[in-house]
């Protein structure tokens, strides 16, 4: 029986980013009873310099939205790395994952910083997301190179 490495490879990338989103999410489960956690960093990361993109994020975007962000973020990064490693939904899910970890790089500032490509927090997981928004799940699909049975 012959491996699929491409699948293997998609199967193992889904599989490590989702325990790193559950745990990301378990991380931040007291942020569900106490938003004022999530309200603290982002007070410490709002001293982007003015008409940045993260200043504009943090001002308009984050610290307005900071009650229903510690709710959404925890539960959406559990349910997203439960659904990686399961393998269900993968393309919706990981793109939930690459858009709640893209806006933590823009509102740190990260992403716009030499150790954003250094960072395993950055590069890294926005890759390994989007690439599989893009690959899908791991089900095994016939392709036209597959031989049919006649007969």
């Amino acid at each position: 029986m012959a491996i699929d490495r491409t699948r293997a490879g998609i199967t193992i990338l889904r599989v490590c980013l989702g325990v790193f989103f559950v745990f990301e999410g378990i991380g931040k489960l007291r942020w569900l009873a106490d938003s004022s956690v999530l309200s603290a960093q982002l007070a410490s990361w709002a001293q982007a310099p003015t008409g940045s993109m993260s200043h504009w994020y943090l001002n308009r975007i984050a610290q307005p939205g900071v009650f229903y962000l510690a709710r959404l973020v925890p539960l959406g990064e559990l349910v997203s790395g439960a659904a990686l490693i399961a393998g269900f939904w993968t393309p919706l899910f990981a793109f939930i994952a690459f858009f709640m970890a893209l806006n933590f790089q823009i509102a740190s500032g990260a992403l716009f910083e030499y150790s954003f490509l250094t960072s395993g927090y950055g590069l890294p997981v926005l890759g390994g997301a989007l690439a599989l928004t893009f690959a899908g799940g791991s089900r095994k699909t016939k392709s036209a190179a597959t031989p049919r049975r006649t007969g």
